[in-house]
């Protein structure tokens, strides 16, 4: 039995240094230096490239070092017996929160306009909003999503959820369903995405969705890249039907230099650091699943293959 770390885009070395200083008594290795694929049975990944796992033939837990399983699942053929965790983190959920709030209230308050204008020597007073007069909508009211509403909810805005199932939030109106999707999206002020990335999910912000949203809505990705068909955004940018865009997960990581998102005027860039796991909190929740595998215990935040979270 051993336990393989196959990282992208992520310095795999932390991950094992704590993991030797925890679990001692199994072999850790890290892709692709692997001494013996068959006595591969817990591995522990973050955007694996396609198809590697088929090298191990006895793996039995899949772990995610993020709360997502998506970059899994889209990724690898993955059998009904092998078990799929992810890291649930409240300090992740707090991070995204202040992302989240950081980002509307810059827009709200025109701090990037006052910033362009103090290059250029200019005064000029533009008007703005206030917290009590903005509704932030929601799209996905998982536990990141839940507590993301309710904090807006908390300190004033107007808030609106939507999921595919029906949740009870405080001070938060909740739609579900493809059929409330359009209703969900009128009064919206900032339209903020945290879906899971599914088979329905994939490609939601589109000309077709976001055309329901009023004029001059500012949108916010900190879902997937793969949520958002790009031209689409460009278009409904160009036309002012959205006043602006800030985008934290692009369908290819790191964004290439000659993506248009670089230089359009109405988008920023962020590279996914909306919320980043933290390797010592993420490293215990992961030791405990792997003593609860080894104990033929159940393990802890196993995501359902069929929902896709």
């Amino acid at each position: 039995m051993s336990i393989l770390l196959v990282f992208e885009n992520k310095d795999p070395n932390p991950w094992e240094k704590l993991l030797k200083e925890k679990i001692i008594n199994t072999p850790i290795e890290i892709y692709p230096n692997v001494k013996d694929k068959l006595a591969i049975t817990f591995v522990i990944c973050w955007k694996p490239k396609k198809n590697t796992f088929a090298q191990f033939p006895n793996i039995k837990v899949i772990q995610s070092v993020g709360a997502s399983i998506d970059h899994i699942t889209n990724s690898q053929q993955l059998t009904e017996n092998v078990i799929v965790t992810r890291i649930v983190d409240e300090q992740l959920s707090n991070d995204m929160w202040e992302y989240l709030l950081t980002g509307v209230l810059t827009q709200l308050k025109n701090t990037l306009t006052y910033s362009k204008q103090q290059t250029l020597k200019v005064w000029k007073q533009h008007d703005y909003k206030s917290i009590k007069n903005t509704t932030v909508s929601i799209l996905g009211l998982g536990k990141i999503g839940s507590l993301v509403a309710e904090k807006f909810a908390s300190i004033g805005f107007n808030v609106r959820g939507w999921s595919y199932s029906k949740k009870e939030i405080p001070s938060v109106k909740s739609f579900v369903g493809k059929e409330e999707l359009n209703f969900f999206l009128e009064e919206t002020d900032f339209l903020i995405n945290l879906l899971p990335l599914t088979k329905e999910t994939e490609g939601i912000l589109n000309l077709k969705t976001l055309k329901n949203l009023p004029k001059e809505t500012f949108l916010i990705n900190v879902g997937r890249g793969e949520h958002l068909v790009e031209n689409d955004l460009i278009k409904l940018l160009d036309n002012s039907q959205l006043s602006g865009a800030l985008l934290d997960v692009f369908s290819e990581e790191p964004l290439p230099e000659n993506h248009p998102f670089w230089k359009h005027p109405k988008i920023q860039v962020t590279p996914h650091v909306a919320s980043l796991t933290n390797v010592e909190s993420a490293i215990n929740q992961i030791v405990e699943n792997f003593e609860r595998y080894t104990n033929n215990k159940a393990l802890k935040n196993i995501v359902s293959l069929n929902k896709g979270y």
